[in-house]
């Protein structure tokens, strides 16, 4: 068995209120009235009060945009190598921030002997884990590895392999690390799936460091792992590269597939663990937007607040895809609340829904 012994996040400097971002979004997209309505309801009901990203011009006049050219229809409109290169520069510091606030001073760098990199908005070989390596002083010997363009199930899929690896190596120290910068990504044609990405996603990183269960430091024991895909949703959720960023697809029946079917993947994932709902006091959802955050509290019947950690991540950074669960799980774990069985869920292409359990 393995345990979390500590999750650090970082966001990036440029904190934008959602109501900069709708001025941006309507200044590009250049809607008709009834559209621009349209889209400003949207953001007015997307839950989110804040977002953040490696880029100031989403808060800023046109004068001022940095990295878009200031011009009516933003041409010459960034390359997929441009927004590679700010990933680049920005990915590994961002990572670091996380990093440094997941070891504090508890833990320390020399120690760690598996890394693991988490990320689907950037690509590169040499990666962003040997420019971690590098910043980090590892050793040159450490076992890596990357998940990557997994989308927003990823962070269980990375607990996944390292749990694997703590429970075959009780000396094992893996360090996780989620990375994503989907604000470079924006698309400026005005499609559904366009404007609703430019209204869910934001950047943001978080760390967290897992061990042997036999490790003398405090944590929260990993139980169990479930993974079903949806079959009927395999193109309502996708992430497709471009010549201009990557695409992201993100359908409007995404909601009522997981009504549909979410409970009773649940289920399942419980039985695994000998384990019924009423069981679980504490429930860790992926905020993958307001709209798949009712479904299920509408369809697992709750009533008590039982998804207030991934309402608030959402409402405070948006969706930052795979650290986003990470994010909702630091929260959770800082509450004073005892954890006796928490259940973790994250969607994403497929559609794939991972889940975890564990307890304290």
């Amino acid at each position: 068995m393995s345990k979390i012994v500590s999750i650090g996040t970082a966001l990036p400097a440029y904190c934008h209120k959602q109501t900069d971002i709708l001025s941006f979004m309507q200044q590009v997209y250049a809607l008709p009235p009834a559209d621009a309505r349209k889209l400003r309801f949207m953001y007015n009901q997307s839950g989110i009060a804040q977002r953040y990203s490696v880029l100031p011009d989403y808060g800023k006049p046109m004068a001022e945009w940095k990295f878009y050219p200031p011009t009516e229809n933003l041409e010459p409109f960034p390359s997929l190598e441009q927004r590679m290169a700010v990933y680049n520069k920005q990915a590994p510091l961002l990572s670091i921030d996380a990093i440094r606030d997941c070891l504090s001073h508890k833990h320390l760098p020399q120690n760690i002997t598996h890394l693991i990199t988490v990320s689907c908005t950037g690509m590169s070989a040499p990666g962003l884990d040997l420019q971690i390596m590098e910043l980090m002083d590892l050793p040159k010997t450490i076992f890596r590895t990357s998940v990557n363009f997994m989308g927003c199930y990823a962070a269980t899929h990375a607990l996944k392999i390292a749990d694997a690896l703590c429970r075959n190596d009780k000396g094992a120290q893996v360090l996780i690390v989620c990375t994503e910068l989907c604000t470079l990504h924006f698309q400026r044609e005005a499609t559904m799936d366009n404007m609703m990405s430019s209204l869910l996603f934001a950047d943001g990183a978080a760390a967290v460091l897992l061990m042997n269960d036999e490790a003398k430091a405090e944590g929260l024991f990993l139980d169990a792992f479930y993974s079903e895909i949806i079959r009927k949703g395999k193109r309502d959720m996708a992430w497709e590269l471009s010549s201009t960023g990557f695409l992201m697809t993100l359908s409007g029946y995404v909601p009522e597939l997981i009504e549909e079917d979410f409970a009773v993947i649940v289920q399942r994932a419980l039985s695994t663990n000998n384990a019924v709902k009423d069981d679980v006091s504490h429930w860790c959802v992926h905020p993958g937007g307001k709209k798949i955050l009712e479904a299920i509290h509408k369809t697992l019947s709750f009533k008590n607040g039982e998804l207030a950690a991934s309402y608030e991540v959402l409402n405070e950074v948006g969706n930052l895809s795979s650290a986003s669960i990470l994010f909702v799980l630091k929260k959770i774990l800082q509450q004073k609340t005892a954890v006796k069985k928490l259940f973790g869920a994250a969607f994403g292409p497929g559609l794939t829904v991972e889940t975890f359990m564990a307890h304290a």
